[in-house]
């Protein structure tokens, strides 16, 4: 195998297969990409056995083949070379080394055989359907990060993508829950979607998705089965197994009688939360919001570091209550919602001044958004 290529073009394509490896890995080839060189072009495959991540560019290629080297080292090599450099890449059974070559530098790298490298199967997929980037962009933007961390419901480690009808039309919805918040999404479906099953797709192939979604075109293409999902962007496909549970009835928990609306400016109600929770409780992180006509009170009360207070103009009428909520989870709020002002539908009482149901927040800009936020006790 023989080949030059210009560094940006490698440089680019290593860049998106190489996150997908695993810096500590137990089965040696998983720490190399696989490097096919054929007419015209190289393309290049990484995978961690749950997911792969294949790119493709032009090349001069002298000769064909195939073999892996170590993914990360390359990546750092080529990326530390000057840039408009032409790199030649080589390798031949006399010498058991992948040879990188640009200009005056030269790298001699171990490889593995290229037969060894496990490919992932794409048997069973739909027919890839095109997606607006921007679109899905927004559905993976205002959900990802209310993903669990909690490995013990791994039903919950991933992003929901799944079909709804509703009032005659069909939508493609985003949902993530770690049980307590929600986030969802949701768009008109494309085209050839509405038959597609609802997968879970697992938090590193969300995240490996919305990097690679950066450089792509302006449509995506998605295929789906119910044990995988592809996309394809351009020269670059992702192909992750789905998780396979079921992800819990969400509708259960979205309040739909919330009748106490409060509208505030979100930008300053962010920036209030982030200075009292200044001296919040690690592990807590909670803050009191004490909520009356015209105005909110936040509270954060702490043993150790003392007590913050700030006021609020807000636009609510109706009896004062109480409630609590932990001050990251406000702040992912906030930085999700695209206008001004951001919307809070509070239970009526239950029992008490304090409120203790599920509240909803809307962003007035985006009717496609809603999340859902469990208070605690503060």
């Amino acid at each position: 195998m023989k080949l030059t290529i210009e560094r940006a073009a490698l440089l680019k394509a290593l860049g998106h297969v190489q996150s997908v490896v695993e810096r500590r890995n137990t089965i040696p080839i998983l720490s190399n990409v696989l490097l096919s060189a054929s007419a015209g072009q190289v393309a290049f495959s990484a995978t961690d056995l749950d997911m792969e991540i294949t790119d493709s560019s032009p090349a001069q290629v002298e000769g064909t083949g195939q073999i892996t080297a170590p993914a990360h080292t390359l990546y750092e090599i080529v990326r530390k070379l000057p840039e408009g450099a032409d790199v030649s890449l080589s390798y031949t059974g006399e010498d058991p080394r992948l040879t990188v070559q640009a200009g005056r530098s030269r790298f001699n790298l171990p490889v593995l055989p290229a037969g060894d490298f496990p490919v992932m199967s794409s048997e069973g997929l739909s027919d890839p359907i095109a997606i607006d980037t921007a679109d899905l962009i927004r559905l993976i933007d205002k959900t990802r990060f209310a993903i669990s961390t909690e490995e013990t419901r791994y039903y919950l480690n991933g992003l929901y993508l799944h079909v709804v009808v509703e009032d005659g039309a069909t939508k493609l919805r985003a949902v993530a829950t770690d049980s307590r918040r929600l986030a969802l999404a949701e768009m008109p479906a494309p085209e050839g979607y509405a038959g597609a099953p609802g997968v879970i797709i697992p938090r590193k192939t969300i995240n490996e998705i919305r990097r690679l979604l950066d450089d792509a075109g302006e449509t995506v293409t998605i295929a789906v089965s119910a044990q995988k999902v592809r996309l394809g962007f351009g020269h670059a496909a992702m192909t992750s197994k789905v998780i396979d549970g079921s992800f819990p009835p969400y509708e259960r928990v979205i309040p739909r009688d919330n009748k106490r609306v409060m509208m505030l400016d979100n930008s300053l109600f962010g920036a209030a939360v982030d200075r009292v929770a200044t001296i919040s409780n690690e592990q807590s992180r909670a803050v009191k919001l004490s909520v009356e006509t015209g105005r909110m009170t936040l509270t954060v009360r702490n043993m150790d570091a003392g007590q913050a207070v700030e006021e609020l103009e807000v636009d609510y009428e109706g009896e004062p209550f109480e409630i609590g909520f932990n001050a990251r989870y406000l702040l992912d709020l906030t930085g999700q919602v695209g206008g001004e002002l951001a919307e809070f539908r509070f239970a009526e009482h239950t029992g008490g001044a304090t409120v203790l149901d599920p509240t909803l927040v809307l962003d007035p800009t985006d009717a496609g958004a809603q999340y859902v936020l469990m208070p605690l006790r503060a």
